[in-house]
């Protein structure tokens, strides 16, 4: 091995320091959460820490297997998003204790999913000598990518709810509707209804009155979604199509853009 490999190595260890304090800090905080989990004998929790502990482990294998470098800021945004969307969402209830929790993560989804996309296309352009792909074509694949992983999630989210009964569309509350089902002459002109402040659901087990409006139970959870994740996957590209447009091997984009390792 070459004295430059090794220096090259030497200094690839160093930049990574930091990326393995947060990984060891969480990985201590999910086998705590663990423990807590089995004596309170929730079993489904304490699975899920374990898948997170699984899920954890995934950016090293990319590096080690694919001879792949992912940059701290990257890695350290993945494993914060495991553990926000995981331990922090579903185990301590962020979703339904913190009101913006879902949003920040969708967009956040966004953001990493367009660095998937990137990469894939990007590595493939550097490695192939028949492909030359445009800064703006690798960016357009990236934000497709990752809009079409949005997407993919709800239809799985309203597939839960419609199948299951579960509640991954969160429903809203809203104070004006309009449709043309309210039109008594069936034309196609909505009806509109503003000013909502309680609806009364009746069913052969009892009444249920909503305070506040009219209950929403998923367009709007749906469409605000694919908005955040848009709004992730914008800024992802923006910064790709910089980095590979200006070549900024040690600009800010390459805080967040995969590089093969060479030997």
């Amino acid at each position: 091995m070459s004295k430059f490999s090794k220096k090259m190595q030497r200094r690839y260890r160093e930049t990574k320091r930091s990326s393995l304090a947060v990984y060891l800090t969480l990985r201590i905080l999910v086998l705590i959460c663990m423990i807590i989990q089995i004596l309170h004998g929730s079993l489904t929790n304490a699975v899920l820490c374990g898948l997170v502990l699984i899920l954890f482990t995934v950016p090293t294998i990319i590096e080690e297997r694919y001879k792949i470098e992912l940059p701290n800021t990257l890695e350290i945004i993945i494993y914060c998003f495991i553990f926000a969307a995981e331990i922090l969402g579903e185990i301590n209830n962020f979703y339904h204790v913190i009101p913006f929790w879902d949003t920040m993560l969708h967009t956040m989804n966004g953001f990493l999913c367009a660095g998937v996309g990137f990469s894939l296309v990007s590595l493939l352009n550097d490695k192939s000598k028949n492909i030359d792909l445009s800064p703006f074509y690798v960016a357009l694949v990236a934000f497709c990518f990752s809009m079409t992983v949005g997407v993919v999630w709800e239809f799985f989210e309203y597939s839960m709810d419609k199948f299951f009964q579960t509640d991954m569309q969160k429903d809203f509350l809203v104070s004006s509707i309009s449709s043309v089902k309210l039109n008594k002459k069936d034309e196609n002109q909505p009806v509109i209804i503003d000013g909502i402040q309680s609806t009364t659901v009746h069913t052969k087990y009892g009444d249920y009155t909503i305070d506040g409006g009219y209950l929403d139970i998923g367009i709007n959870d749906t469409m605000k979604d694919l908005l955040v994740n848009f709004i992730g996957a914008v800024v992802f590209c923006g910064i790709g199509y910089i980095y590979l447009k200006h070549n900024e091997k040690q600009g800010f984009a390459s805080n967040f853009i995969p590089k093969v390792l060479r030997s």
